[in-house]
């Protein structure tokens, strides 16, 4: 029985009263230096906030990096990449700009992607301090979803240029309920929430089928030769895995170079929920690596 819409945006909103995830000091990178600043940015479904974070060493040149947040399209906590995004702006010596994207049912899909490609488009103009010109685009979860629909949109529109997406255990198949998604070995953590997330975020159950919300679906047939090439983490006891590998499939049978990561063990959002800096910290450098190999 499908989730009444009324009952998944009543319990999304009242989850979002809730505090975002603690990082465990070990994971939370405070002490890695960065340079901050707030900006504001236009977009067809009005202003958003975003923190840029820029590597220390004061340059003006440097690469930039659009990052989203997690949170199943419901949660509004972009302050949870904060150590991700002091991470990689001085490891991979990038500017990273962290949007604080609208979230549903304030603004439900194809709303949210629409936003995160105007909010890349800003970050790639020339009037910016950073040089848009060498740009990538990643998130986590559902972050990650709006990092690939933006490189979709970027193909389809013909630009913004984008070297890169970087999708950290993406959910890419929304056409399948979460509690279909779990199989014995798999965690239950996105189980119970999935209804709540894809109802409060796609309404309509035919529409989950659109490209933007579930491209390693079925339904999208169409060819993405020539999208920006993909670095892409799974993690072995996340539900999402295999939707995070058929798109990688996909990526692949398009000529499009790919980079896969699979972490075994490990579950969703690992880098939020526990402690394992080791892991952390091995994925990050594997993330910063990508960026300047793809930003040079």
């Amino acid at each position: 029985m499908a989730l009444p819409l009324w009952l998944a945006d009543g319990i999304a909103r009242l989850a979002q009263r809730g505090p975002g995830p603690r990082l465990a000091e070990p994971v939370s990178f405070r002490d890695v230096p960065a340079r901050t600043e707030a900006v504001v940015i236009p977009t067809r479904h009005g202003e958003v906030r975003a923190t840029v974070y820029a590597p220390e060493t004061g340059a003006e040149d440097e690469p930039v990096l659009v990052n989203f947040h997690g949170g199943g399209f419901v949660f509004r906590h972009p302050e949870q990449d904060d150590g991700l995004c002091r991470y990689l702006a001085h490891h991979a010596g990038t500017v990273v700009m962290n949007v604080d994207y609208d979230v549903a049912p304030g603004l439900r899909s194809p709303g949210q992607t629409e936003q995160a490609y105007d909010a890349v488009q800003w970050a790639a103009s020339p009037d910016r301090k950073w040089d848009g010109a060498r740009l990538a685009v990643g998130g986590s979860s559902a972050g990650a979803a709006h990092a690939a629909g933006v490189a979709r949109l970027a193909l389809e529109q013909g630009g913004p240029a984008i070297r890169l997406q970087l999708l950290h255990y993406p959910p890419l198949d929304l056409t399948i309920p979460a509690k279909q998604k779990w199989t014995p070995g798999k965690e239950r953590l996105l189980v119970a929430m999935g209804p709540v997330f894809d109802t409060t975020y796609r309404p309509v159950a035919a529409e989950r089928a659109d490209r933007l919300v579930s491209p390693a679906g079925r339904a999208d047939t169409a060819s993405i030769a020539g999208i920006a090439p993909a670095f892409v983490v799974t993690c072995e006891r996340d539900i999402l895995r295999e939707e995070g590998v058929r798109y990688i499939e996909r990526l692949r049978a398009n000529a499009v170079p790919v980079e896969h990561l699979d972490l075994p063990g490990a579950g969703h959002g690992y880098n939020l929920l526990g402690d394992d800096a080791a892991l952390v910290r091995s994925v990050y450098d594997r993330f910063a690596a990508a960026l300047r190999t793809a930003l040079a």
